[in-house]
């Protein structure tokens, strides 16, 4: 099994990890040769100038199984080794050492190793470590104590013994991804804030894309030092040009390189010598082009990696950063928006340029902005992680293609759009999928809401939002006053309103006339302004009737950038005259407007909302789950056994005979239904009868229904009735493995009527389920009817999210139908579907 992987440190440096081999002798004597005398005597307790060649072979040759070692290369350099011994043969416990060399201690490359070296274990059945280790030695017992395990210590002899169990845990996960995020956003700074560029493949004719991006850091007043590197030529652009970037003279942060796909890694390899911490590839010909071209991304990165860098693109656009102390436009487009609070991820990198202008135009001011092309490397949820601690950015646009690793985006938007929104444009969230497939559309935009996204629809759209949300405060509530001088648009614009399931608050649309002054227009703003029962305000503005208000457009206009600037509701407006207050969110349209303030709500709604924890639930055995997966059919009762969850027993039965003996072995009274997919819970169709109370009801039964539908059928032992429900799970391609509920019947599966979230659940998630679906009221008491167990529900639903997450190999799984009591609940049949596991990216220890 390939273990290797490349992996950001503390500082935001990358390096390889990979698995130890018998030809790595010679470079472990050499990094042993580094090691100062008291790093020999922290790890092996001796001075142990020189390492015997019984002990090197042994170093050198593993099985993988009970002996895994792993060794952090930096360019052609191995410069740390981390072990695991198990302590015998089939034992559960290991022994866990690994050794950094001096230059590279303090970078957090123990707490990688120990991520590594606990996940390998784990897969090969060791539960727990055991490690040796010098009360001298407090950085080596920093790493077990914060790596989040529960470390038992012990002193005797001289020595700290410590042990510790491996298993994840929720400490454990949110220190590697508290490092993860430290180590992520330390990268992407150091790529927009660099204090030298160089510049590869910039003509000395100023023509071709080079001498774009060169022309465009020279004239955007970048604060740094531009450096052009040229095989030839002494000066390019009125700047001095270099062979090679180390000759500048001057820290390279940063490279941009515009070189046909062949001259890339030689240019990597010459940033890199220059200290470089990331390149921008803007070339193209790379895994857009072909299989060739995949490849030679894959070596790019490659040698990226190994050499510490990250890499922007391939066939990018570029990246920028307004800062005014930086003022940096490394980016194909000539002119870049004006400086604000927005920071701004584009996939799309011929798609970028017009991103950027129209951003531009509509006066949207851009923090920092990065376009990932063909997102290789540096993707979307890196610079999620470097924008939700950047005092200069308040709002996040992304516009997304793909998704290389949905869960971790979803993990890291429910954490940052606590305290910065996130507006979404994913053309790649993929097509509507039928109820029975898994979430459609408007079900995926209900998944981005729950995970603290904003998702809208086309690029207007994102504009709309993101220019509302950069200059207007959230709103406390959904009661919206509508104030305008049209009775005709005041009118549209409450339609919207309720179309948009915002509450047109009490006494509004408030219409004043059209021959009215800008200062009554100004008392009717100002008066919504402070009402106690309006949280937001939309203003519409006609075209006055002729020779009326020829003068006071300004006036209107300073009226009601007083309103909406002043106050602490948000402001949007139509205005089809004049021009628009800075600062003021102003659209076509009313109902451009109202769409733009109802995304914001819904995201408001959302941060009023406790997060949800996920809660401990009693008999959760995931190892006996899996054994049920292991067999041929699978076994879906004893999967779902292994979560706590029960299935009503059934007998299949093929004759008239097989049914009477199910019958009698199950106890009467009995249901008989047909076996077929589809077919089990139609009692429209007479295809499952119920209380058969007697042998002669179930033999008749079987008949008629072998008769109508096939010989195949199922019997199982009655149970009280109650409300049908479905329960399911899926894998999404935008959010990996997600659970859906809704009341089961042709009609809701007719009419989409599921929820979903992205799991693993919260107890709010869970609860939320349950109460989504329009048909949810028929599990409250509709019509006199008893309420069901919603608690059982609920549990149900947290037990099938634990599955969903734990057990990558299950595809799909199906509930139903699932009867709902007062008194709790019955499954009455589980379908699974299984296959290879899913990529779990954001599962197991850290990687890039």
């Amino acid at each position: 099994m390939d273990r290797s992987a490349d992996v950001l440190l503390r500082d935001g440096t990358t390096v390889h990890l990979r698995q130890i081999r018998p030809d790595d002798a010679d470079a472990i004597v050499a990094m042993h040769a580094r090691f100062s005398d008291r790093t020999r005597y922290l790890r092996y307790f001796s001075p142990y100038p020189r390492i015997p060649d019984r002990d090197l072979a042994r170093f050198v040759n593993v099985d993988h199984h009970d002996r895994e070692a792993f060794v952090v290369v930096s360019g052609d350099r191995i410069f740390a080794v981390g072990r695991y011994d198990r302590m015998g043969p089939g034992s559960p416990e290991a022994e866990v050492a690994f050794v950094v060399e001096d230059a590279h201690q303090g970078r957090g490359v123990g707490s990688v190793l120990l991520e590594h070296l606990a996940a390998a274990a784990r897969s090969e059945g060791v539960t727990s470590f055991v490690a040796e280790v010098l009360p001298v030695n407090a950085p080596m017992l920093r790493v077990f104590a914060d790596a989040g395990f529960q470390v038992r210590r012990r002193y005797a002899d001289g020595v700290v013994h410590l042990s510790f169990p491996i298993a994840p845990t929720e400490a454990s996960l949110q220190v590697q991804w508290s490092r993860e995020h430290s180590a992520e956003a330390r990268s992407i700074a150091r790529l927009l804030t660099p204090r030298g560029v160089a510049v590869y493949g910039a003509s000395a004719t100023g023509q071709g894309i080079g001498a774009a991006v060169l022309g465009h850091l020279r004239d955007g007043g970048f604060t740094g030092d531009v450096v052009p590197v040229h095989p030839a030529v002494d000066r390019i652009g009125g700047l001095p040009a270099h062979r090679r970037a180390a000759d500048a003279g001057h820290p390279v942060d940063l490279a941009v390189v515009a070189v046909a796909p062949d001259a890339v890694p030689a240019v990597v390899a010459d940033a890199a010598a220059a200290g470089a911490h990331g390149v921008v590839v803007i070339s193209a010909g790379f895994a857009e082009s072909g299989p060739a071209g995949a490849a030679a991304q894959r070596e790019l990165i490659r040698t990226a990696h190994v050499a510490g860098l990250r890499v922007v693109g391939p066939n990018c656009l570029g990246v920028a950063n307004t800062d005014p102390r930086i003022r940096l436009n490394a980016t194909l487009a000539p002119q870049l928006p004006p400086a604000g609070r927005v920071g701004f991820f584009s996939q799309s990198g011929a798609f970028g340029v017009a991103l950027l202008a129209e951003a531009d135009r509509r006066g949207l001011g851009l923090s920092t902005f990065v376009s990932a092309g063909n997102r290789a490397d540096v993707s979307g949820n890196d610079l999620l992680q470097y924008w939700q601690d950047d005092p200069g950015t308040d709002v996040i646009l992304l516009y997304l293609e793909t998704f290389g690793n949905p869960r971790k985006f979803a993990r890291l938007t429910r954490r940052i759009g606590r305290t910065k929104p996130v507006v979404a444009l994913a053309s790649g969230a993929g097509p509507a999928a039928p109820v029975e497939q898994g979430p459609d559309a408007a079900a995926v935009t209900r998944l981005f809401a729950r995970s603290g996204v904003i998702r809208v629809d086309t690029v207007a759209e994102m504009f709309d939002v993101g220019t509302l949300l950069a200059n207007q405060p959230l709103p406390v509530g959904r009661r919206v006053a509508v104030v305008g001088n049209s009775s005709a648009l005041t009118m549209l614009a409450a339609a919207a309103c309720r179309a948009q399931r915002l509450a047109v608050a009490a006494d509004y649309p408030r219409t004043v006339a059209p021959e009215a002054g800008a200062h009554e227009f100004a008392d009717a703003l100002a008066d919504a302004a402070v009402d106690a029962a309006v949280d937001a305000l939309v203003v519409v503005f006609a075209p006055p009737l002729p020779n009326q208000l020829a003068d006071e457009d300004a006036d209107f206009t300073s009226a009601l950038a007083s309103v909406a600037l002043a106050g602490d509701k948000p402001t949007v407006a139509t205005l089809l005259v004049g021009q628009p207050p800075a600062g003021v969110p102003t659209y076509p349209s009313v109902e451009e407007s109202v769409r733009a303030l109802a995304r914001v709500a819904d995201y408001a709604d959302w941060l009023r909302e406790p997060p949800g924890t996920v809660p401990d639930l009693a008999g959760i055995d995931p190892a006996a789950a899996g054994a049920a997966l292991t067999v041929d059919p699978v076994d879906p009762v004893g999967l779902l056994a292994g979560y706590g969850i029960e299935v009503v027993d059934s007998i299949p039965a093929a004759s008239v005979d097989q049914a009477a003996a199910a019958a009698r072995r199950l106890g009467l009274p009995v249901v008989l239904k047909a076996a077929a997919d589809g077919l089990r819970h139609r009692l429209d169709l007479g295809a499952v009868r119920l209380d058969l109370a007697s042998v002669d009801a179930v033999q008749r039964a079987y008949r008629d229904v072998a008769a109508q539908f096939g010989a195949q059928v199922l019997i199982q032992r009655m149970v009280s009735p109650g409300v049908a429900c479905v329960v399911e799970s899926t894998t999404d391609p935008t959010f990996g493995p997600v659970v859906g509920f809704g009341l089961g019947g042709v009609a809701t599966d007719l009419l989409g009527d599921r929820a979903w979230r992205a799991a693993p659940l919260t107890d709010r998630d869970a609860a939320g389920l349950v109460d989504e679906p329009r048909a949810a009221p028929l599990l409250s008491g509709y019509r006199g009817a008893s309420p069901v167990d919603r608690a059982a529900l609920v549990d149900l639903l947290l037990r099938v999210g634990r599955l969903a997450d734990e057990q990558p190999q299950v595809h799909r799984l199906r509930l139903n139908p699932v009867l709902a009591r007062p008194d709790g609940l019955a499954v009455l049949h589980a379908s699974v579907v299984v296959g290879p596991p899913d990529a779990r990216p954001d599962t197991g220890p850290r990687r890039l």
